[in-house]
């Protein structure tokens, strides 16, 4: 009876025994499985956090915005920081592999946040380079415009001065002698009668008006009387042979000047140059024998 006893005993821890090597054989093969789907989780986790740190210096690289780029330039600091604690971390430390898990999680929201955003300023510096460009483009032909209207009211302006100018023609020179004969010979002119018409302007200032007369010999030398004899032409003093004052009625008028003869006067051909209100308006020439 007590060998049946003690054999009943020895099956029964026999069975116990094979009974807790296989569950320990089981928990030691869940423990390897568990073990190796933390490494493979734990280098997707790491590969995740490599990119997210490469994401941020490509947003910092996409933006102009001081503040932001600091902010950004943060979160790839923490994110290289829980990368280094990730890649410290053994597959068998299950909690911590949690925790930096739910860490990786709030990492990715953030950094969509940014990116959204970025998206976002990225899109209205777009916009704003659009309205920019069109402004430009707006106020360059507005501004050509401008100058068009300026041209052409200097254009009109030159015409209309033009058109205002007064103009003398019919301008003839005689050459008398002594005895106030004509006469071509140089040694005999002892005066110069020059005559003119100015001709109807209703554009024209009316009023007194100088007219200035210079006459040049052969030499180009300018008859004057005297050096202080001068006027104004194109900025600059000029002198001149003969003045005279005018009442200018707007209506055709003729004139006479007169030169008296008191120099040599060379054979060849003179010139003869009318003035008034700062234009020559007209011209002829003479010549002696």
């Amino acid at each position: 009876m007590d060998k049946k006893k003690s054999l009943i005993i020895i099956g029964i821890l026999v069975a116990a025994v094979a009974v807790i090597s296989f569950f320990a054989f089981h928990q030691m093969q869940q423990n390897k499985e568990m073990s190796e789907l933390f490494s493979i989780e734990k280098m997707e986790m790491e590969n995740e956090y490599s990119t997210f740190a490469t994401q941020y210096d490509e947003l910092q690289i996409q933006i102009n915005n001081d503040s932001l780029r600091q902010k950004l330039e943060s979160e790839k600091l923490k994110t290289q920081r829980l990368l280094e604690e990730l890649r410290q971390v053994k597959t068998s430390n299950a909690a911590e592999i949690m925790r930096l898990k739910k860490e990786l999680k709030t990492v990715r929201a953030v950094l969509r946040t940014y990116v959204i955003q970025i998206d976002s300023l990225n899109k209205l510096n777009e916009a704003l380079k659009e309205e920019n460009k069109t402004v430009k483009n707006k106020y360059n032909a507005a501004t050509r415009q401008i100058s068009n209207l300026a041209k052409e009211k200097e254009t009109l302006h030159e015409k209309v001065s033009l058109a205002s100018q007064l103009d003398a023609t019919n301008i003839v020179t005689k050459t008398l002698n002594k005895r106030n004969r004509d006469t071509s010979k140089a040694k005999d002119v002892k005066k110069l009668a020059i005559s003119f018409t100015i001709v109807k302007n209703i554009t024209a200032t009316t009023g007194n008006k100088s007219i200035y007369v210079r006459i040049t010999k052969p030499d180009n030398e300018i008859l004057c009387k005297s050096d202080s004899d001068v006027f104004t032409f194109e900025d600059r003093n000029i002198n001149y042979s003969i003045k005279k004052y005018i009442e200018y009625t707007g209506e055709e008028q003729t004139n006479t000047v007169y030169w008296k003869v008191e120099e040599f006067m060379p054979k060849g051909t003179y010139h003869v140059y009318i003035f008034a209100d700062g234009n020559m308006i007209g011209q002829n020439s003479f010549s002696l024998k």
